[in-house]
């Protein structure tokens, strides 16, 4: 088989799955979303900027028709469970949970009690929610949640304490979970990005360019091939994590 008939093949497993994406509007969130638009599926994309997220909307339109919007906070029981009402009225059920939403932060010293609590609201017990609401919906046909980790959690550089434990927390629950829910026919899996040039990252655009020149990061669409390689495996075959860096990856 050709290289294209390959290629073909892999994005024609997602051709009318049904996908919700969280942290779709900008960064590793939005360039999945544009990969599994292409690859026919049907979306829902999840973020808090309603603004960016219609103009996201309109652009994957471009690739596939069947893309929903949804604005909505997933740090707050409230947001989750608009998530999934809109998954039950406009993807009419669930294949694939994508979580993608994080935010970065300072140390933990650093930060007020608020902004740091909510970081791990949104980061992990967000995650959690997305997974549990997942689950209630693919319990009886199957389905695949989609965790986007960090290297953060390998590598506990200085300055991210907070996000390396949300991300941590986010790989021991994934790993767990997988046990359990396997029997339902659920597969579970991490992709585990190194530095990423996304708006997370604190440097500027021209300083974003020169570390993907030098290879000292990716570019975000590298990370959603990783998205598309995850979820185009056969049924019995579990990428448990998935861990892409930069060949020149920073780790202190």
């Amino acid at each position: 088989m050709a290289d294209g008939d390959n290629e073909a093949a892999t994005r024609g497993c997602l051709a009318g799955k049904r996908i919700a994406v969280t942290g779709a509007t900008s960064g590793i969130g939005a360039a999945s979303a544009a990969v599994l638009a292409r690859a026919g599926a049907s979306l829902l994309i999840v973020g808090r900027d309603k603004e960016g997220l219609a103009d996201r909307q309109a652009e994957l339109r471009q690739c596939h028709g069947e893309i929903f919007a949804l604005a909505a906070d997933l740090a707050t029981q409230r947001g989750v469970s608009e998530l999934f009402r809109a998954v039950d009225e406009k993807l009419g059920g669930l294949d694939v949970m994508l979580c993608a939403a994080a935010l970065g932060a300072e140390p933990i010293h650093e930060m007020a009690d608020e902004a740091w609590r909510y970081v791990v609201e949104t980061n992990l017990v967000g995650a959690l929610a997305c997974a549990r609401g997942a689950i209630e919906r693919m319990q009886d046909r199957g389905g695949h949640i989609l965790f986007i980790g960090s290297i953060s959690s390998e590598i506990k550089a200085v300055g991210e304490s907070v996000y390396a434990a949300t991300k941590a927390g986010v790989q021991a629950f994934a790993e767990t979970l997988r046990k359990e829910v396997a029997s339902l026919g659920i597969k579970v899996s991490v992709v585990q990005p190194g530095s990423t040039s996304t708006p997370m990252q604190t440097c500027s655009e021209s300083e974003k360019d020169e570390a993907v020149a030098r290879e000292a990061m990716l570019e975000a669409e590298e990370v959603a091939e990783a998205v598309l390689f995850v979820l185009t495996r056969s049924r019995r075959a579990d990428v448990v994590t998935l861990r892409i860096e930069p060949r020149c990856q920073k780790t202190h």
